[in-house]
């Protein structure tokens, strides 16, 4: 393939309404229709070419997850299955919305799938990876990522938990990148801070044992037991310092996306709080740098 170097954004041109929360909490009921109860919105014509896409990479092979990218069943009977499918797709039917309502960035109320090898991975200057403690790169995968991020693209990691799962995707990206060792990126660098200014690192739990650990009288739980008790957020760079690739480990923030309508006491403790601002401040990095 040709170089090809993903174009960078212009920061005022998508500079965020800073009026911003509290967000309006909707209790959704399970749907399964295709946006599960999720507002739709028109994209400009003018526009369709310069919209923000949130873009999920399904990855073929998951050591121990019993197949090679199937869609499995999940909670919702069929909808969120495990592996590269984990809050699929409502996940991202939430962010994207939450995007388009609280900042100016256009956005497609549209998510989309795609392989790594796909010949118009570059159309999207945003990849996510869910739950990757278990997956393994395909060798074709291992050369079109690193093209992909070496040549301005940027991966978000996200949902994965302990030393084990950790291990697991480092010997991964190590693959990609053997030469350059994901570290840890301090609270001070502007990803913390592109839209909201974040004063710690948000750590969001699974919904789930969240609401469960507070009904059972344990109060607000952060972690998912022992061995998960510190997020962390790493970051790969570029020769310029650019992040190349964030993972989010110890943390859920898919979750946080997913499931804000379950509960309103999860919604404004991590949802509200944490989630989405530091998913919008991830997405305005992205797309700026």
């Amino acid at each position: 393939m040709p170089y090809v170097k993903l174009p960078v954004y212009n920061l005022p041109f998508i500079a965020a309404a800073m009026c911003l929360l509290p967000l309006s909490f909707s209790q959704r009921h399970q749907s399964y229709d295709n946006r599960a109860g999720v507002p739709e919105w028109q994209v400009d014509s003018e526009f369709k070419q310069d919209v923000f896409t949130f873009a999920r990479v399904k990855y073929t092979s998951n050591r121990g997850g019993g197949g090679h990218g199937g869609w499995g069943y999940g909670r919702r009977g069929g909808r969120g299955g495990g592996g590269w499918q984990t809050d699929y797709p409502d996940a991202e039917l939430n962010f994207a919305y939450r995007l388009q309502q609280m900042t100016s960035l256009k956005v497609n109320p549209d998510s989309t799938v795609v392989e790594l090898t796909q010949p118009d991975l570059f159309n999207y200057p945003f990849l996510y990876i869910v739950e990757p403690g278990r997956l393994i790169f395909l060798e074709e995968e291992v050369t079109a990522l690193r093209e992909y991020l070496l040549n301005g693209g940027f991966l978000m990691v996200d949902d994965f938990w302990g030393d084990s799962e950790y291990n697991n995707f480092h010997y991964e990206i190590s693959r990609v990148f053997p030469e350059r060792e994901p570290v840890e990126i301090p609270i001070e660098h502007p990803i913390f801070h592109m839209v909201f200014d974040l004063e710690e690192k948000p750590q969001v739990p699974s919904a789930g044992h969240a609401i469960g650990a507070r009904r059972a009288g344990y109060g607000t739980v952060s972690n998912q037991g022992p061995g998960t008790e510190e997020v962390h957020y790493k970051a790969i760079f570029d020769d310029d310092g650019r992040i190349m690739c964030i993972i989010c480990h110890n943390t859920d923030l898919g979750d946080g996306w997913e499931r804000e309508g379950e509960d309103e006491w999860y919604f404004r403790e991590f949802a509200e709080k944490k989630a989405y601002p530091m998913g919008i401040n991830i997405i305005f990095y992205a797309l700026t740098h």
